[in-house]
């Protein structure tokens, strides 16, 4: 098909204007804190959405909730009229694949203590993969500017359309649920469930959720680096917001290590006091790092590690102490990048 030289000139100016746009809200977004927590349907999966609301109590943090659903699922038969569907997305008033989860997953959020109920909500769909339904998002905004978003999303599988979702956010945070399954870091790489997959590709922290809300505080793991120290600040600036008692832990293998481990434990504590961030414990520990983590931090409600390795292949192929914590913690574990 030709197209006039007018025509092509309006089709690039809308072009142009579009990403502007889209530039715009990306740059806006980078202004505040926006938390994804992923639901697959599962009752174990409501959990991100709970760990969700605890940290994103501030103002100043947004909640996105997701739910993938696959290109063209539960589309095909019942003629189900896909414009009457869009138009009840707010009133909730067909039961649409994911639409039921996302339904409970705001549900959850009340239970929390977070009730939208009283705010402004706008609905918008984007066509995407020749998809019947496409994607489909109700947000609700408070007069603080607090939002939270309930996000339908459609794509062939479920790790892209998380790590897709990412692209369109940006996110400080992702929120998965425990699989039922780990591989261990190598053989991740050809058989690897959803959780592990986003795990090592996710450009951003991602949080494994686990039911410990019951325990108290986030411990943070430190060994001195500049890395762990970034993560140090990232994950206090977040515990505090979330009023948990800030808990900084530090291994070293051997009793050799002892003295700079203790070191490292008082630089840490200076920093979050110049930080206006109390610490209410510290903790040398001696031993192997994952075993002496995950035993300390067996009474907090969230553990704090940083992964050293930045590439995706090296996290990919070797083993790390964050993994072993990330797989074997009885809390809840967040990875900070």
């Amino acid at each position: 098909m030709l197209f006039s030289k007018d025509h092509k000139k309006t089709m690039s100016r809308i072009e142009r204007e579009a990403r502007a746009e889209l530039a715009g809200v990306r740059a806006e977004r980078r202004k505040r804190f926006r938390i994804l927590a992923c639901i697959d349907g599962s009752e174990e999966s409501f959990n991100t959405v709970r760990h969700a609301a605890r940290l994103g109590k501030s103002k100043e943090v947004d909640i996105i909730l997701l739910y993938v659903r696959l290109v063209d699922q539960g589309m095909r038969s019942g003629g189900l009229q896909v414009r009457v569907a869009r138009e009840n997305m707010l009133d909730w008033g067909l039961d649409l694949p994911g639409i039921k989860y996302l339904k409970r997953g705001l549900e959850v959020l009340k239970e929390e203590g977070l009730d939208t109920g009283a705010w402004a909500p706008t609905a918008s769909h984007t066509d995407t993969w020749n998809d019947p339904l496409g994607d489909n998002k109700v947000e609700y905004t408070n007069k603080q500017g607090k939002s939270v978003v309930l996000k339908l999303k459609t794509a062939p599988d479920v790790v892209s359309g998380i790590l897709d979702q990412y692209e369109l956010g940006p996110y400080n945070l992702m929120i998965l649920g425990e699989p039922s399954k780990w591989r261990n870091e190598f053989f991740a790489l050809f058989n690897a469930g959803v959780v592990q997959k986003v795990m090592m590709l996710a450009p951003c922290s991602v949080m494994v959720a686990r039911k410990s809300f019951n325990k108290t505080g986030m411990a943070i793991c430190t060994d001195g680096t500049a890395r762990s120290t970034d993560a140090l600040k990232k994950a206090a600036v977040l515990g505090h917001h979330a009023k948990m008692p800030i808990k900084i832990m530090c291994v070293s293998p051997s009793k050799k290590g002892a003295k700079i481990a203790e070191e490292h434990l008082a630089n840490a504590v200076a920093i979050l006091k110049a930080m206006k961030i109390p610490v209410a414990e510290t903790k040398a520990l001696i031993g192997p790092p994952s075993q002496r983590i995950i035993r300390q931090s067996a009474n907090s409600a969230i553990t704090v590690v940083v992964n050293k390795r930045t590439k995706r292949l090296q996290r990919m192929v070797h083993r790390s102490v964050a993994y072993e914590v990330i797989r074997g913690a009885k809390s809840a574990v967040l990875n900070v990048r």
